[in-house]
């Protein structure tokens, strides 16, 4: 029986890869199995829950309406214990039977650390020299992080790592593996004890490993696969030979709106993405630059962008995801060079006007004011921009040009003098907006 051997037993795999599996099983089709667990020792607590029932745990869906429903899913047939060596998953991972490697670690997971590389790396090289010498045959390396290329960006990375540690095992894997590109989405809050206790009284199970999840689901997955593959397209899943324009509408229409929110919203006085989303006047923000130079700069596209972009925003206004702007705000500065800066760059290249994109890396900027004096109402938290280089930008004699320049958020149109003149504009509008707030 062909199986998937996943990386990363976090929430948002059981919401998402497992349930496709799920909706699998209950269609009849069992073919394909699922053994996951975590390669750091992280959540004991949860490993050791989901070990007592086998791998089966209730997800609670929330759908925009308020409305709840539980499912039961019982995908996971293999929780993989996690010892320093990894000795089960290479174990697992080895035998010829493992069709798929799949792997949802965050991005914590492709850090290089105190000289060493990546963990993911060092897991998936002991994984693919034991699958070498028990000759076990191809497998396919499936990335389900939310990262832009992501098979294409993990197969580089691993290659390269091979090649520096493990220089015979490297022209093998080139060879014998597929790194397939996926878009992954479903918004899946960190489980709170209040999930548990809807769960015990809506279910009368008392399930420790109970998570929620917004009820929307997608899966885009670039149909290239080296070993055989279970038939997710009967499931919902969409198979397609390229997922770029797919990625890009998530990044610029979802990504970059949610930011767009929760900076206005920040400077609102919101706590919660439902509020900024709620908000006409935070909520117009959003709109404006998805219709005016977003969806312009996509176009064409497979998808039908205006509907893709309500369905965001609608999906923003669930209440019961209770998502934060400090969630969102966090690595803002990261996330305004993956999320805005590409429809900057589009609009400046074709020559045409950047005044809605504009707005939001000046949302960004009056957020950092905010924290330089001292009215952030949570705590500053980005990784790619220190608290001290962050009050360097708003205390600078010029912020809105020290951010324009910056090459890191915008790389090759850094300094250009469209952009610093659209971003000044904009800093003006957003100032005022933020003057009139009562």
């Amino acid at each position: 029986m062909p199986r998937i051997l996943h990386l990363g037993l976090g929430a948002f795999h059981r919401a998402h890869q497992a349930v496709y599996l799920q909706r699998l099983h209950d269609a009849g089709d069992t073919e394909w199995t699922l053994a996951s667990g975590n390669i750091r020792p992280d959540a004991p607590e949860l490993v050791a829950a989901l070990q007592r029932t086998r791998g089966a745990y209730t997800l609670e869906l929330a759908s925009p309406d308020g409305s709840r429903d539980y499912q039961r899913i019982t995908a996971i047939s293999v929780v993989v214990p996690w010892e320093p060596d990894w000795a089960s998953f290479v174990r697992i991972g080895a035998d010829a039977d493992t069709r798929i490697i799949s792997f949802t670690v965050t991005e914590a997971g492709y850090e290089a650390r105190g000289g060493e590389a990546p963990l993911l790396f060092q897991v998936l090289a002991r994984i693919l020299h034991a699958r070498e010498s028990s000759g076990a045959g191809p497998v396919t390396l499936l990335c389900c992080d939310n990262l832009r290329h992501n098979g294409d960006r993990t197969r580089a990375g691993l290659v390269a790592h091979l090649r520096a540690t493990h220089p015979a095992l490297a022209p093998w894997v080139e060879q014998n593996t597929r790194s397939p590109n996926t878009m992954v989405d479903r918004i899946t809050p960190r489980p709170e004890p209040a999930v548990r206790e809807r769960v015990r009284a809506a279910t009368g199970v008392d399930d420790p490993a109970a998570l929620m999840a917004e009820s929307y689901l997608q899966w885009v997955i670039q149909d290239d696969f080296i070993a055989g593959r279970p038939a997710w397209e009967r499931v919902g899943a969409e198979l397609v030979a390229d997922v770029t324009p797919y990625e890009e509408a998530k990044i610029r229409l979802l990504n970059a709106t949610h930011s767009c929110l929760a900076w206005a919203g920040t400077l609102a006085g919101h706590s919660f993405v439902h509020e900024d989303a709620a908000d006409p006047h935070v909520r117009q923000f959003a709109l404006d630059y998805a219709t005016r130079d977003a969806i312009p700069a996509l176009q064409p596209s497979p998808l039908d962008l205006p509907a893709y972009c309500d369905s965001v925003l609608d999906r923003f206004r669930n209440a019961a995801l209770a998502d934060t702007n400090e969630r969102i705000f966090t690595d803002s500065f990261a996330k305004t060079a993956a999320f805005v800066a590409p429809t900057v760059s589009d609009r400046l290249a074709r020559s045409e006007p950047i005044e809605a994109v504009a707005v939001l890396p000046a949302l960004y900027l009056a957020c950092l004011r905010r924290f330089a004096n001292g009215q952030l109402p949570y705590a500053y938290s980005d990784q790619a921009l220190g608290a001290a280089d962050a009050m360097a930008i708003a205390c600078s004699a010029d912020p809105v040009l020290t951010l324009a320049r910056d090459s890191r958020l915008w790389g090759t149109c850094a300094g250009d003098a469209r952009l610093v003149d659209a971003l000044r504009r904009a800093d003006v509008r957003t100032a005022s907006w933020v003057g009139a707030l009562p």
